[in-house]
C-alpha cells in the first residue's frame, strides 16, 4: 500500500482520476448495480499510463525502452515526452495502424518487429544491452503494479461500499494492482479476472501454478493477448483475486456493441472484455449488488469501430 499511495502522489496532474459512473441501462439488464469505471478517459484513453509514469518518472536514465502491442507503448511515449527522455517501443508487425500513430504522435520510435512477443522480447534485450536503456515491462514490474493500483484505490474511495470488481487480464498488471488495493483498503470486496477464450495465459497459469506460455493467443482484444504472464502478477493474483474466467470472442464483441449503444461511450474490446463476463452464463461466486466493471480503454480502430455501429 505505501508503494500505491507514493505512485498516487507522482502521477497526480499526469493521470486521471477517472469518473465512476453507474449505468441504469446495464443494471437493468443484468439485474445487479453496475457502475463503470472510465479508464477510457484518460489521457491516453487507456490506464495504463499510470504505471508507466510511476515507473519511468523514477529512472534516472534518458532512454527507455519498452515492448507493446500498442496501449503500453502509447503509456511510455507519452510518459517519456512529458518527462524529457527518448522512448524506442518494440510493437508487433500486426499493430493496430491508430496505436502506431499515436505512438509516433507522442514521440515514441515505433520498431515494427516479430511475428510473437518472445521475439519481440529478445529484441529488446539487444537494445537494452547494446544502449543502456532502462526496459519498461509492460505488467511485471512493481512499480507498473503499484501505479495501476492507484485505479483500486480510486474505486474503493469512489464506491465505498462496492461488493465486486472485474477486470481485464493482460498480462495481469492491472488486476494485480487494483485487487491488492481493494482488498487493503476493503476487505470483503471480491475481484474477478476476465481473458479472451484464445488467450487464457493467467487461466493456465492458475493450473500450473506458474508462468504458462500460450501459443498463437488470438483474440479481437489485441490489449488482452501477451502469451504469459509475469511471476509477480501470478502471485498477486493468487493472493488476492477471487476468480479468472475466460470470455468468447462473440461476447466480447457483443459486450463492445453494448457499451458503445447503451452506455454511450466507446470502448476498446480489451477494455469491454469486463461486461464480456458477464454475459456468457457462466457463474461468478459471490458477485454481490454493487458490481464495478473497470473499462481499461478506448483505443478502438476505425474498422472494429464501424462493426460495432451496424
Amino acid at each position: 500500500m505505501p508503494d500505491m499511495l507514493a505512485a498516487k502522489d507522482r502521477i497526480r496532474g499526469v493521470a486521471s482520476k477517472t469518473p465512476l459512473v453507474e449505468s441504469p441501462v446495464l443494471s437493468r439488464r443484468l439485474d445487479c448495480r453496475i457502475y463503470l469505471k472510465l479508464e477510457c478517459f484518460q489521457p491516453i484513453r487507456v490506464f495504463k499510463i499510470r504505471g508507466a509514469y510511476n515507473k519511468i518518472s523514477q529512472v534516472p536514465e534518458r532512454e527507455v525502452v519498452a515492448v507493446s502491442s500498442g496501449n503500453h507503448g502509447m503509456a511510455v511515449a507519452y510518459s517519456s515526452r512529458l518527462l524529457g527522455k527518448h522512448s524506442i517501443i518494440i510493437v508487433p508487425e500486426t499493430i493496430v495502424p491508430e496505436k502506431l500513430s499515436v505512438i509516433e504522435e507522442f514521440g515514441g520510435r515505433a520498431v515494427r518487429f516479430g511475428k510473437s512477443h518472445k521475439e519481440r522480447e529478445e529484441k529488446v534485450r539487444e537494445i537494452v544491452s547494446e544502449t543502456g536503456a532502462v526496459f519498461v515491462h509492460p505488467f511485471n514490474d512493481p512499480d507498473v503494479i503499484a501505479g495501476n493500483g492507484t485505479c483500486g484505490l480510486e474505486i474503493v474511495e469512489q464506491l465505498p461500499d462496492v461488493d465486486s470488481v472485474i477486470v481485464p487480464v493482460g498480462g495481469g498488471g492491472l488486476i494485480s494492482g487494483i485487487a491488492l488495493a481493494a482488498k487493503s483498503t476493503r476487505p470483503p470486496v471480491r475481484v474477478f479476472g476476465v481473458e479472451p477464450v484464445g488467450a487464457g495465459k493467467m487461466t493456465a497459469a492458475l493450473e500450473a501454478g506458474k508462468p504458462v506460455d500460450i501459443s498463437a493467443p488470438r483474440s479481437l482484444a489485441d490489449g488482452l493477448i501477451p502469451s504469459s504472464v509475469g511471476d509477480l502478477t501470478l502471485e498477486a493474483c493468487k493472493l488476492y483475486v477471487d476468480q479468472v474466467l475466460t470470455a468468447s470472442e462473440e461476447n466480447i464483441l457483443l459486450a463492445t456493441k453494448l457499451l458503445i449503444h447503451d452506455a454511450h461511450i466507446f470502448p476498446e474490446p480489451s477494455g469491454a472484455a469486463s461486461l464480456a463476463a458477464l454475459l456468457g452464463g457462466q457463474r461468478l461466486r459471490g458477485l454481490g449488488k454493487k458490481v464495478v466493471l473497470v473499462i481499461s480503454g478506448g483505443n478502438i480502430s476505425l474498422d472494429l469501430l464501424k462493426r460495432t455501429l451496424l
